[in-house]
This record gives structure tokens, C-alpha cells and sequence, in this order.
């Protein structure tokens, strides 16, 4: 997705004119993003692209990414306009040599479905914990002065109050329940960012992110607020397969890229920021409510068809409900409510 799409251009564009990004930081700077073709990573490196273009700011992105001809074909208008993206085709966990020189490293290469974290418990731990130790390492050796880590708002466990969370609240994790390796493993890298801060003064920082969502995601995404959007757009019964009571905020995909910029140029080293929309604190039955009469104007019911045995596939019950007082003091704020999310990514799927 690029500027033929007018959702997705005016949010360039956006993201281009946003001031609590000191764009100037970038100037002559080289921007190293993994997780690439992910929804949150294109749209970042889309973003810098055109802020380049736009501010003529001599920036280079590269991207390190598993599947080439995918991301050929994901960025192939920008190719076409030879725009400053370059591709380094290897994985986070075997991480090839690198010889340009790396200013700055955004880290957002990670599995995210919840069936993948289930099936695949061990891969899901090594790819964080080995991709995160072995960018960090790049950052080091590089030089580089900037680095910000993506992790999750999964790493606080699964708390039972609506009160609002800070950085510095614990969790709630059971180490020993499977579908745990996902949050688990994203508190490790954090502590990793943390520990090369003190010891390597590596300028490392960590944006714990609502789940986010908004133009660029795939028809055959399977996590819920996909899933939902489809039943819309086919005026398809919404069917849920948990009770539905977990809450949340969300995030627009514009604004995670304000966010992660935000903190990437200007939040301070070994320190982690919550970035999310409080106001669109709710739980996923209210969102399926909001979908079906909002969205699809009341054409589409919501069932429910909760198996207690395939719980484990899912994140527990819990209530997420970010503060973001610490990254608001760098002037950030989210642009983008629930509704406007839903039908911004309509358009774009």
C-alpha cells in the first residue's frame, strides 16, 4: 500500500506533519527496521519513506525481511520510484552481516498470531529472545544512536481491575500455562534493552503497544478485530470463541508509528512507554456490539461459542487498560478512535 490509497496517503501525511517527531535526527541517517512487511512495520517504513521525500531528509531504510519476493511485491510501487529502501534478505534469530552503517534500529520482528504462540511455544521463545539479544548486539557494534524495541501490552500479565496501568506495574503471568511464552518472552527482551542500556550504554528503549490496527491489514489476518471486520464487510454472523469479557485498549497504526518514532528520537535510554488510545478502553463483546450495529448497520448478530478446553489457546481473561501519562510528557497523544479505526481499515482491505 502506498499514495494511490487516499485512507493511507492522508495518514503519510499525517505521520509526516506530526511535532512531537524530530524529524531533523534523521537527517543523513541510515534506519535499520525488522518486521518489515508486518502491518506495523510497512507502515513505518512507508512512513519514513515519505517523510524523506517529503522533507528531503538524505535518509536511508534498510529492511531485514525472511521473504523477498513478498516484500518485492509489497513495496514494489517504491522500488519503482527508487526510493531509498533496501532490502536484507535473513532473520532476526540468524541474523546475516550487516556492513552499512546503522544509526538507528527499530525492532518489530515477531510472531503474532495466538495459534502460532500455542503450536509453536519454543519458536515463539527463541525468535524474541535470540533476535532481540542479536539486534541489540548490531546496536552496540554499530554504534547506533537510537534503538527502540516493540513489545506488548501482554508483558502486564492478565489483571482483574479497570484501573489504569503505568510502566512500572508488574504482571501477572503464569510460567507455566503454554500460550505464557509470547508475554514471557517479550519481558525477557525488555529486561534485555534495560540491561544493554546499563552495561553497553547501548540507547536502548521499549514501546509497549496497545493491539493495533488500521489500513494494510490483510483480508486473511486471523486475529479478532480482522475477523470481525470480514463478518461485516460479508454480513456474517460475528461468533465468538471466549466469553468475551477480556478489555483493552487499541491503538491506530498511524499513531504506533508517532508513538515508536516518538520514543525511538526522544525517550531516554532503558525505559519503556505505554502507547495506546484510552479512550477506546472496552471489552471485545462491546467491540463486536460496535461492529455489528455500527459498522454493519445491525444486518449481523453476535453469538457466542465459548469450549473451555480450547481456552489456552487464547490470552486469559484480563483488563489492559494502559496509561499513557509517561509517553503524553513527550507530547505524543493518539489521533484515531475505535470506529474511526474500523472503517479506515475497511477501506484499505
Amino acid at each position: 500500500m502506498w499514495t494511490e490509497n487516499n485512507v493511507f496517503l492522508e495518514d503519510l501525511e499525517s505521520i509526516a506533519q506530526t511535532a512531537c517527531i524530530p524529524w531533523k535526527k534523521l537527517r543523513g541517517k541510515t534506519v535499520l527496521v525488522t518486521g518489515g512487511t508486518g502491518l506495523i512495520g510497512s507502515t513505518l517504513i512507508n512512513s519514513l519513506l515519505y517523510a524523506n521525500k517529503k522533507m528531503s531528509l538524505d535518509l536511508q531504510v534498510l529492511a531485514l525481511i525472511r521473504n523477498q519476493d513478498k516484500a518485492e511485491k509489497m513495496f514494489s510501487r517504491q522500488l519503482q520510484e527508487r526510493l531509498p529502501l533496501h532490502f536484507i534478505i535473513g532473520t532476526v534469530e540468524s541474523l546475516p552481516e550487516i556492513i552499512q552503517p546503522i544509526d538507528y534500529i527499530i525492532h518489530g520482528a515477531s510472531p503474532t498470531a495466538s495459534a502460532f504462540f500455542v503450536e509453536h511455544p519454543v519458536e515463539t521463545i527463541q525468535i524474541n529472545v535470540k533476535g532481540t539479544t542479536n539486534l541489540l548486539q548490531l546496536a552496540k557494534e554499530k554504534k547506533a544512536a537510537g534503538f527502540v524495541y516493540l513489545s506488548s501490552m501482554e508483558v502486564y500479565g492478565a489483571p482483574h481491575e479497570d484501573s489504569r496501568i503505568s510502566e512500572s506495574q508488574g504482571c501477572t503471568l503464569d510460567s507455566m500455562v503454554v500460550r505464557s511464552c509470547y508475554p514471557v518472552a517479550k519481558r525477557l527482551c525488555e529486561n534485555l534493552c534495560t540491561s544493554y542500556a546499563q552495561e553497553y550504554n547501548v540507547p536502548a528503549k521499549v514501546v509497549r503497544l496497545a493491539q493495533t490496527f488500521g489500513p494494510g491489514v490483510m483480508k486473511d489476518d486471523v486475529r479478532v478485530f480482522a475477523e470481525f471486520a470480514r463478518d461485516a464487510m460479508n454480513e456474517t454472523d460475528i461468533v465468538l470463541q471466549t466469553a468475551g469479557t477480556s478489555k483493552r485498549c487499541y491503538l491506530y497504526t498511524a499513531d504506533a508509528v508517532t508513538a515508536i518514532l516518538t520514543v525511538l528520537l526522544s525517550g531516554k535510554r532503558g525505559e519503556a512507554y505505554n502507547a495506546a488510545n484510552p479512550e477506546t478502553y472496552c471489552s471485545i463483546v462491546e467491540m463486536a456490539n460496535m461492529v455489528a450495529t455500527k459498522i454493519a448497520h445491525d444486518k449481523i448478530k453476535i453469538t457466542i461459542n465459548f469450549d473451555k478446553e480450547n481456552g489456552n489457546k487464547f490470552s486469559p481473561p484480563h483488563c489492559l487498560n494502559l496509561g499513557i501519562d509517561k509517553i503524553s510528557s513527550l507530547s505524543w497523544k493518539p489521533s484515531r478512535g475505535l470506529l474511526d479505526m474500523y472503517r479506515r481499515m475497511i477501506v484499505g482491505m
